[in-house]
């Protein structure tokens, strides 16, 4: 038997594998070593004092930090880039050159948007999960599955519906998006709808619903209502419903959605 067969342990880690391997971790929200090996430092005695050395140059700052704009200034940075698009491209492009939000410095993409930019109906999530990061497009992974057949059983697929989310960048480890994240990319989700021009919008979860149509109340107190959305000088109709994500750990709650399903698909009969 060859002697990498023999010793698994000793054989050479492969790029791929590499690759991976870090790939978890980073998804897990590991991202700092401290050493191979843990330390008793109860059993190590204090080493003599030494003479202090001359004070270093400031390091330089790592991007997370390059990217920690104050809160308010970030918001201001957000609107004015927002309101000065005049395309989906354009606010895209915005996106690319915004270092207001921290996230953006531990995302693998930005992920803007999927669908088709003329849609009569737009649905809007919470914030991009890791398979979205890796690939760049909202709703691909199990959750995105399921909202495809969810969308099939009314008539509906991507190419008649465009899907964004209210922040374009992967919280690490799939955390929940802070408050002053989400703040501080709202004003381009807002601007996105302004931009596409919907007649109906789905909100995907509570947090989409609260964020964007201003309610206090929970989604399964709020979901299977038509609520008003005021947009660029006119009122459209907004639905919230339960997020595809939900579905999946709670399936006894997809009789509800089914329900709100068919509400929209009454509303677009009725578009015409």
């Amino acid at each position: 038997m060859p002697p990498d067969e023999a010793h698994p342990a000793k054989s050479a880690l492969t790029a791929e594998a590499a690759a991976a391997a870090l790939r978890w971790w980073v998804e897990a929200g590991v991202d700092l070593a401290l050493d191979e090996t843990p330390h008793d430092r109860f059993a190590e005695r204090p080493a003599a004092a030494a003479p202090r050395p001359p004070a270093a140059p400031p390091a330089p700052p790592s991007r997370i930090e390059a990217l920690a704009t104050p809160a308010d200034a970030a918001r201001r940075s957000a609107s004015e880039l927002a309101a000065a698009a005049r395309t989906l491209d354009e606010l895209r492009a915005g996106l690319e050159s915004f270092d207001g939000c921290g996230l953006k410095a531990t995302a693998t993409k930005l992920v803007f948007a999927d669908g088709a930019p003329d849609a009569r109906i737009m649905l809007v999530g919470e914030a991009p999960g890791g398979d979205e990061d890796r690939i760049g497009r909202p709703f691909v992974g199990r959750a995105g599955q399921l909202l495809d057949r969810m969308l099939a059983a009314i008539g509906l697929d991507r190419t008649k519906v465009y899907i964004a989310n209210v922040v374009p960048w992967r919280p690490p480890g799939n955390r929940t998006p802070t408050p002053q994240e989400t703040a501080t990319c709202l004003p381009f989700i807002r601007r996105q709808i302004e931009l596409v021009g919907p007649d109906l919008l789905v909100c995907l979860g509570g947090s989409a619903a609260q964020t964007l149509l201003g309610l206090k109340d929970g989604i399964t107190r709020t979901r299977g209502r038509w609520y008003d959305y005021a947009m660029d000088g006119r009122v459209i109709k907004a639905l919230p419903t339960l997020h595809p994500a939900y579905l999946l750990r709670q399936p006894a709650q997809k009789r509800a959605a089914w329900r709100d399903l068919r509400m929209l698909a009454k509303a677009v009969r009725e578009l015409g």
